[in-house]
């Protein structure tokens, strides 16, 4: 049996931090290498430390976290994010809900950051994956975009409704493009908005992230 899509997500951001370096940045802000594989190390292996990513006012507790994990060694990190270890994350079902989009969108942080980064081409089965679970999750997903959208699907022209409401705007790209839009890597995210004027400035312009 093949490696589903979230471990070899994960194994292809960690094949590409080493050869990149601690030092490499991220479309994550500030970030370096080190930071995004420590941030992912804590999300999984630190659940009191992961409390802060999703909670604001305990992020102090993600970042003491983060700063234990920051004095190893980037290699002996870097191995450790190979697997999710013995945490819920390793379970398949876990795994391919939480960890899919996840590793996907940090690994194209990785790869967009750099000056020569080129798209992809994913298999078509798994573009398939990720539609679905954009269209699965699309109320979660999309509770943070200010009016109702539409994401159309470009190569299939499949759709999929991220907010409900009239008029809404419609968000055009590949499947990858749509997930990057959709976390907030607008800048990279090779899409095109459509809609009522205001709609679509309201988008433009909204913090998206999930």
């Amino acid at each position: 049996m093949s490696a589903s899509l979230a471990r070899r997500e994960r194994a292809d951001l960690c094949d590409l931090a080493l050869v990149l370096g601690e030092d490499a940045p991220t479309l994550c802000g500030g970030w370096d290498a080190k930071d995004l594989v420590t941030h992912l190390l804590v999300r999984e292996r630190r659940p009191v430390g992961a409390a802060g990513i999703v909670v604001g006012p305990l992020s102090a507790l993600t970042e003491r976290s983060m700063a234990r994990y920051r004095r190893q060694d980037f290699g002996v990190l870097v191995e450790k994010l190979r697997s999710p270890g013995l945490s819920p994350y390793a379970l398949p079902p876990v795994e391919k809900a939480a960890n899919t989009l996840e590793y996907l969108v940090h690994l194209e942080d990785l790869r967009r950051a750099q000056p020569d980064w080129q798209p992809r081409a994913l298999e078509p089965a798994d573009l398939d994956e990720l539609w679905r679970q954009l269209r699965g999750g699309a109320a979660f997903l999309g509770r943070s975009l200010p009016v109702p959208v539409v994401f159309h699907r470009a190569d299939s022209g499949a759709e999929v409704t991220m907010r409900r409401g009239p008029d809404p705007v419609t968000v055009t790209g590949p499947v990858v493009e749509l997930v990057l839009f959709l976390f907030g890597r607008r800048a990279v995210a090779g899409v095109e908005i459509t809609g009522p004027d205001d709609a679509v400035e309201a988008v433009r312009s909204a913090d998206l992230g999930v």
